[in-house]
């Protein structure tokens, strides 16, 4: 099951997304879990990461992974403040941006990293494909 939760900002995701974000999963060999998306602004995913991760910047998503062999499931915190300010500086549409970082939460606990420039090159490219997938 995927929920949507919201804090400290007033936009609201499309559900239609659900069954995208369910896809990329199946595609990807997993089962679905649980899996809660809270999508906050910016100072709300900053406290996020000062209190979990003890890092001190902001940042567009933070996963907490909590896989269970091949079923998915885990937090997944997403700042849409930071991805409009994202978007704006790579002069990037909104709406996609959006889409690529969810599905960039998903790959993570799907099990792609994206420390080394490799698995940078492998998680683009997996969040390209699934962006030309229809979301409906």
């Amino acid at each position: 099951m995927i929920h949507f939760f919201y804090e400290n900002i007033d936009e609201n995701i499309d559900e239609n997304l659900k069954n995208w974000i369910e896809n990329i999963i199946i595609s990807e060999g997993k089962k679905l879990g649980e899996i809660n998306y809270i999508f906050c602004d910016d100072e709300y995913l900053l406290k996020i990461n000062q209190d979990f991760l003890a890092h001190d910047y902001y940042t567009d998503i933070i996963t907490f992974d909590q896989v269970r062999g091949k079923t998915i499931s885990g937090e997944i915190f997403v700042s849409l403040q930071r991805i409009k300010d994202n978007a704006s500086l790579i002069s990037k549409n909104y709406e996609e941006e959006k889409k690529r970082v969810i599905a960039h939460g998903i790959l993570h606990l799907c099990g792609y990293k994206d420390k080394t420039e490799e698995e940078q090159k492998t998680m683009r490219a997996k969040e390209d494909f699934y962006l030309s997938l229809k979301t409906e």
